[in-house]
C-alpha cells in the first residue's frame, strides 16, 4: 500500500515537471504530510512553480499568438445537493477531464482535502442564504492529481434553487504559429517597447481591461494617463503584443462573457447587455450577431 502511495506521488512529479516543461505553472502537488525525501521535492516544485508562474506572467513574457489564455472563466452549476448539472467547456480543460465526466457528480469531488473543510461551512451558508454570494479560494484536483488553486465567485441564482460558481485561472493552450516568446530583449519590440517595463505596463493594461468590461472603455489617452505612458506607445504596443486593438479587444471580450452569461444563467437578455457594458440593447444584439454569426436569442439556455 504504502509503496502505491510512493508511486502515486511520483506520477503526480512526472506530471508537474511535463506541466511546466509545456509552459504551465499554475498547478501544485498535493502534500501528503510524510516526512521523507519525496515529501522535500514536492515542496521544493511546488516552490518552484510559485517562483516561475511570478517570473513569467509579471517579468515581461508575453506569448503574442495566445498560448497564455490568461482569465479563463470556468462556471459551475449545482442543484441544492450541490451536484454539477451543468458546466462550460473550460471547466473540463481546466482539469484535464473529459467533456461528460463532470456531469451529475457532487462539487466536493473535485476538491483537494485542504478545500474541503471551506467547502462544507460554505455549503451550509449557502443554503441558508438565497442572496448568497462570496468569493473565496478553492482548490481543484486534477485528472492527473495535480492541484489547481482558483479564486472562485460563489452565488445563488435568482429566481431557481440553482448555485453558480465561477473562477478565472490560466489554461495553456498549443497554438498554430510556433513563434517565439516576445522578450524585453525581442528585435520586434526595439521600435516601440524598449523596456521590460513598458512591456509590463501593456500586460497591466490587459489586466485593467478584462477587470472592468461592465464600464465604458476609456480612451487611449485616458488610459495612457492612468497607466503613466504616451498614447502611441499604448496603442502600437498593445497591438504588437496581443495582435488586435485595445477597442477591439474590449468589445470581443465582453461578447465573450455575454454569451457565457445568456448560456449558463437565466439573466434577462436586457440585464445581459447591461452588464457587459452596452448601453443600449439593439448595440448588444447587432455587435453579438456580428461576432458570433447569430442573434443572442438564438442560444438555446442550459437552464
Amino acid at each position: 500500500m504504502h509503496q502505491e502511495i510512493n508511486l502515486q506521488r511520483m506520477r503526480s512529479m512526472s506530471h508537474m515537471l511535463l506541466e511546466m516543461a509545456g509552459g504551465n505553472f499554475t498547478n501544485r502537488i498535493q502534500r501528503t504530510g510524510e516526512d521523507d525525501e519525496l515529501e522535500a521535492l514536492v515542496m521544493l516544485m511546488n516552490m518552484v512553480a510559485e517562483e516561475m508562474k511570478e517570473s513569467v506572467f509579471h517579468s515581461g513574457f508575453i506569448n503574442p499568438h495566445h498560448s497564455y489564455r490568461n482569465l479563463v472563466q470556468c462556471t459551475f452549476i449545482l442543484d441544492e445537493q450541490f451536484v454539477i448539472k451543468s458546466y462550460n467547456t473550460e471547466a473540463s480543460v481546466l482539469l484535464h477531464l473529459t467533456p461528460d465526466f463532470l456531469t451529475d457528480k457532487l462539487f466536493e469531488n473535485l476538491l483537494s482535502e485542504e478545500s474541503l473543510c471551506l467547502w462544507d461551512c460554505l455549503a451550509q451558508e449557502i443554503l441558508l442564504d438565497p442572496n448568497y454570494n462570496c468569493m473565496v479560494q478553492l482548490i481543484f484536483v486534477s485528472q492527473n492529481k495535480l492541484l489547481v488553486p482558483v479564486y472562485c465567485s460563489i452565488s445563488r441564482l435568482t429566481n431557481c434553487a440553482m448555485i453558480l460558481i465561477s473562477c478565472v485561472t490560466t489554461v495553456v493552450e498549443q497554438t498554430i504559429s510556433k513563434s517565439v516568446m516576445i522578450t524585453p530583449e525581442s528585435n520586434t519590440l526595439r521600435f516601440v517597447l524598449s523596456r521590460p517595463s513598458d512591456i509590463l505596463m501593456i500586460q497591466n493594461v490587459y489586466d485593467y481591461i478584462l477587470n472592468h468590461l461592465e464600464r465604458p472603455l476609456p480612451s487611449v489617452k485616458e488610459l495612457s494617463c492612468t497607466f503613466g505612458t504616451n498614447e502611441n506607445k499604448l496603442k502600437y504596443g498593445f497591438k504588437q503584443l496581443f495582435r488586435t486593438s485595445i477597442y477591439q479587444f474590449y468589445t470581443t471580450e465582453r461578447l465573450k462573457k455575454a454569451h457565457l452569461l445568456i448560456e449558463q444563467t437565466l439573466i434577462p437578455l436586457k440585464s445581459i447587455a447591461s452588464m457587459t457594458g452596452f448601453k443600449t440593447y439593439p448595440n448588444f444584439s447587432k455587435g453579438f450577431k456580428k461576432y458570433f454569426g447569430y442573434k443572442p436569442m438564438d442560444i438555446k439556455r442550459r437552464l
